[in-house]
């Protein structure tokens, strides 16, 4: 690490001697100038695909990239490849998709001789064995406002949570989940409209840019690591499929969140009980309001109000917009009653 470091004081020793001086703009281009290392990448879905590319459209070195195995998707059980691999092929970098991080796994990496390794949800907890190959450490990005949302599903738990704000933290690995020094951290207001995949497109934006500008200042050691307060740290809550299953007891704006973290997925959905069956109705797109009716309703109920469809809650109204049956292709609510008017009045569970 220290090389880089005297190199660049080095330079502007000779400056000096020179009776030169550097300007603040050339100051500002030696230090975010692409340093000249070698670099690993370790991601998996499209939005760490993004970055990836986002690296190398800035002249980075990438010797090598990670990613996990092709996965079988579907009913016919496809194998599909991530997209980070897609970059990988696309640009001919030597590719890695160990089951896991073992011995084997481990003497590859380092066959890459990486200088840095970047991590961008790539999926697993690295050992200390490759944490410790880099001269300039596994640097992680992570949307979230670390020590806040500690885990795999920051963006989730942040919009479930109802924050106000939530970011980007690019911090230096350790061995514990995301406990890591931070080297970096950007901010950004949390819409009322925002789900995952929205504020994951605005979060990995946001951060694309951060980790363009900390990646050179930490090579060249401008950056010093900050320690995370431990005592404010939060967990993030494991996201499942049947998370998605709404209690209809709770709050219309805590209903209206859990849609929100789980769009795209595994998005939410209830009950409706129809020909002596329970049906699985997903609810594709909703919106609510705060107050109940001044009609009184039972909890989960499906009524109308004024040119809406509503269902009663533990307190405010859901508004159902778009519905799925499961099987079917999602329609609008208007249509779907057109063809299901027993959904009026009914209850759901």
């Amino acid at each position: 690490m220290t090389a880089w470091f005297n190199l660049f004081h080095r330079s502007e020793q000779k400056k000096e001697e020179q009776g030169q001086k550097t300007s603040p703009k050339e100051k500002s281009f030696s230090i975010l100038s692409v340093p000249k290392i070698r670099l690993v990448f370790m991601g998996t879905p499209g939005f760490s695909a993004n970055l990836l590319e986002a690296l190398l459209e800035k002249g980075y070195h990438v010797v090598g990239v990670v990613t996990q195995p092709d996965k079988p998707v579907g009913r016919e059980q496809k194998m599909i490849e991530s997209e980070v691999k897609r970059v990988a092929l696309k640009h001919k970098i030597p590719l890695l998709q160990p089951q896991r991080l073992d011995s084997l796994a481990i003497e590859v990496i380092q066959g890459y001789k990486p200088d840095l390794i970047v991590v961008a949800a790539y999926g697993k907890i690295l050992p200390k064995a490759v944490l410790s190959i880099p001269g300039f450490g596994c640097i992680n990005f992570h949307t979230s406002l670390l020590p806040k949302w500690r885990g795999s599903s920051p963006i989730q738990n942040a919009i479930l949570a109802g924050e106000q704000e939530t970011g980007v933290t690019i911090m230096l690995m350790d061995e514990g989940m995301d406990t890591g020094d931070i080297l970096s951290q950007k901010r950004i207001p949390l819409a009322s409209e925002d789900t995952t995949y929205l504020l994951s497109e605005k979060l990995f934006s946001l951060g694309q840019d951060l980790l363009i500008e900390t990646i050179p200042l930490w090579v060249k050691q401008k950056i010093v690591p900050r320690k995370q307060d431990h005592a404010q740290a939060t967990l993030c809550q494991l996201i499942e499929r049947e998370d998605g299953h709404i209690n209809w007891t709770d709050d219309a704006e805590d209903i209206y969140n859990r849609y929100r973290a789980l769009t795209p997925w595994p998005g939410i959905f209830s009950f409706w009980k129809k020909d002596g069956g329970l049906l699985r109705l997903k609810l594709v797109q909703i919106s609510f309001q705060k107050q109940s009716s001044q009609t009184t309703h039972a909890l989960g109920e499906i009524f109308e109000i004024g040119e809406k469809i509503g269902v009663q809650t533990g307190n405010g109204i859901v508004f159902l917009e778009e519905v799925q049956l499961e099987g079917k292709s999602p329609v609008a609510i208007a249509d779907f009653i057109l063809g299901n008017t027993s959904l009026l009045g009914s209850l759901l569970q």
